[in-house]
């Protein structure tokens, strides 16, 4: 960014706002990118013995601490809201289900199954906010359905339902991300002012409150381990932490600037990046039904962006935080 002082020429306008656009995509574009990536230490971790639900448990106090830290002399501005509580309870639902679905099963048809939150968005903003279903927002939530059902029907099986614990987990993780999103959309609303990467610290409080008692249900034995992960374990988790606090507070930066229609689109990069990664790291492949299927997911999640800027413009503004969007908060 210049440091030169603002001109009231017009003909700097157009050059500040478009690096403002490029800074605000680029931020999104690497939010998604460490998310796309982010099962790989988890499952390191879980490799160590410490288990995933158990890893995600202790990141997320850790970046509890880091955002606390980084952001005390914002704390001030935190207002109390039952919101702000159901925000991160979604969030670590949200991160649970992502983070348990992707050690433990198929990383794609695990992340697939959480892009389904133009389905579950649709639902929730109309239970919950009042929003009425357009006939494409129908289609859209029946293209990705229909997706979903050709990605997971098998003959032997019958009923396109996940036939794996990860795959369900993934899928209540998308449920989980869907409300994060519509309760957020409402605080927003609720409380323009305060600032929004206050967030991060709700967000990552949320993730330790449900990881930890998911954490002692699900992997009693990981917890009893956790006091002797070792240095090279500590670090790991230290500096998945700090990723994790910086790139939420990246994204932040590009949800301030860019339309969320706009956002949805380009969160859905993290799907590009897991299927290299996973394909890379873990020598994971999908077949051409399973492809195809997830295709139609990300076809729905695409539109879905598309139709809302469409409808924004046509109300005559460009839809900001008003619209329902696929990012985390």
């Amino acid at each position: 960014m210049s440091n030169l002082p603002a001109s009231p020429a017009s003909s700097c306008a157009p050059a500040g706002s478009e690096t403002h656009a490029f800074k605000s995509t680029l931020s999104i574009l690497l939010g998604a990118s460490v998310w796309g990536i982010a099962w790989f230490p988890y499952r390191l971790l879980a490799g160590w013995g410490l288990g995933g639900m158990t890893a995600a448990a202790l990141v997320s106090a850790l970046a509890a601490l880091i955002a606390l830290a980084a952001f005390a002399r914002h704390l001030g501005g935190l207002r109390w809201s039952w919101l702000f509580v159901a925000i991160g309870l979604a969030a670590g639902v949200t991160n649970a289900g992502f983070v348990w679905g992707s050690v433990n099963g198929h990383v794609m048809r695990v992340l697939l199954l959480f892009y389904l939150t133009p389905v579950w968005t649709a639902l929730f903003a109309r239970a919950f906010l009042g929003e009425k279903l357009s006939a494409a927002g129908l289609l859209l939530v029946a293209l990705a359905l229909f997706g979903a059902g050709l990605m997971l029907w098998t003959p032997e099986v019958g009923l396109p339902l996940p036939t794996h614990a990860a795959e369900w987990s993934g899928l209540i993780g998308g449920m989980g991300f869907a409300v994060n999103n519509v309760l957020s959309r409402r605080a927003g609303q609720l409380y323009p002012e305060m600032d929004a990467r206050l967030r991060t610290v709700m967000v990552y409080l949320g993730c330790t409150a449900v990881g930890l008692p998911c954490a002692l249900w699900l992997e009693p034995g990981g917890v009893a381990l956790a006091p002797a992960i070792g240095w090279g374990g500590l670090a790991l988790m230290l500096g998945l932490a700090a990723t994790l606090v910086l790139s939420n507070s990246v994204v932040q930066y590009g949800l301030q600037r860019l339309p969320a229609n706009r956002v949805s689109l380009l969160m859905l990069f993290e799907i590009v990046i897991a299927a290299v990664s996973s394909w890379w790291l873990a020598t994971e492949t999908l077949s051409w039904k399973e492809a195809a299927g997830g295709l139609c997911i990300v076809a729905a999640g695409a539109l879905s962006g598309l139709v809302h800027r469409a409808r924004a413009r046509a109300a005559g503004g460009e839809g900001g935080a008003g619209d329902p969007a696929l990012q985390p908060q």
